[in-house]
């Protein structure tokens, strides 16, 4: 019932302009839209963190996220895109995570490097901006939104953001593998003061800490061609680079101490050639929580799930 009320309709209408606005800007840029399963033999992130399941006595896990069809697809269509459930279990209890939420996944092919990946999220944004300006005006009336700018984006690294952040706000670096929900607030907040950001791309992520088909950096191999955006210091999207190469991806894998076992099928897509390609996966209600400028993301969502939630 509470979903009737008209500043709740709103929100959800706002997130529809998202949704579509991720489709129709991407069928223009030559994007294929597919739809993966979400039931399969292994996680694609390499973590324990997803939900097992019998499937017909044979083991089988909830997709975390749908990045080896993706992958795979990439060989067929050369740019292709998907809006659909991911399931995480992480047994987080936070204003940010949800179990269940709606990825907005893309991959594309020959691209140069990854910063084509970023560009290319970036006329995404701009897009949306305009769609909701022109035919979701009532709804952001109703709900005071300020639509964020995104005429330019700037991009900082890991290592250089972290920096900043703390010598600015004086805080210290606990982990530097990795950045605490406290650090990218401040990353975000110092963007805003110095640049009248609202996004930013924290890039060259630490290669320990992303998933083993992300490629490292020659230049620094400590390191990856990989991203984050932060919307107002609050992570939105992670994408970047992939390894293309069958015997480089098998070599990462082995040094990581992984099994190949349930991958083989995406391996051997490798084998036969792949272009040089990346891709992204962004977090719907998440993108809408600080669009709306929200501080749960379960107010973004219409049925949430999380680790009480089930129904309805």
């Amino acid at each position: 019932l509470t979903l009737r009320n008209l500043r709740e309709r709103a929100r959800f209408r706002i997130q529809e302009g998202i949704a579509r606005a991720f489709r129709e800007y991407l069928h223009g840029e030559g994007f294929t839209e597919i739809h993966s399963p979400k039931i399969g033999a292994k996680g694609a992130e390499g973590g324990a963190n997803v939900f097992k399941l019998d499937y017909f006595h044979r083991p089988a896990v909830l997709a975390q996220s749908p990045q080896f069809y993706k992958q795979m697809m990439v060989g067929v269509f050369d740019r292709v895109m998907e809006v659909g459930p991911v399931f995480r279990a992480e047994k987080h209890n936070t204003k940010r995570h949800l179990n269940e939420y709606t990825g907005l996944d893309f991959e594309m092919g020959y691209i140069d490097d990854f910063t084509d990946i970023m560009a290319m999220e970036t006329g995404f944004l701009q897009h949306m901006v305009e769609i909701l300006k022109k035919e979701y005006s009532a709804e952001l009336e109703i709900l005071k939104v300020k639509l964020p700018e995104v005429e330019k984006i700037p991009a900082v690294t890991f290592t250089e953001a972290k920096r900043l952040a703390s010598e600015k706000y004086g805080t210290q670096i606990k982990n530097p593998y990795d950045l605490e929900p406290e650090e990218e607030a401040l990353i975000g907040r110092y963007f805003k003061e110095e640049y009248d950001a609202d996004f930013v791309f924290v890039t060259h992520y630490p290669s320990k800490k992303r998933p083993f088909y992300a490629m490292d950096d020659p230049e620094d191999t400590r390191f990856t061609l990989s991203f984050d955006l932060l919307f107002h210091g609050l992570e939105i999207t992670t994408g970047g680079q992939r390894i293309h190469d069958y015997n480089a991806l098998l070599k990462k894998i082995e040094d990581r101490g992984m099994e190949t076992e349930g991958m083989e099928q995406y391996l051997d897509t490798f084998k036969y050639g792949m272009p040089p390609h990346g891709g992204l996966g962004i977090g719907l209600e998440r993108l809408t929580m600080q669009l709306l400028g929200e501080e749960n993301v379960r107010e973004a969502c219409l049925f949430p799930r999380d680790l009480n939630r089930l129904e309805p």
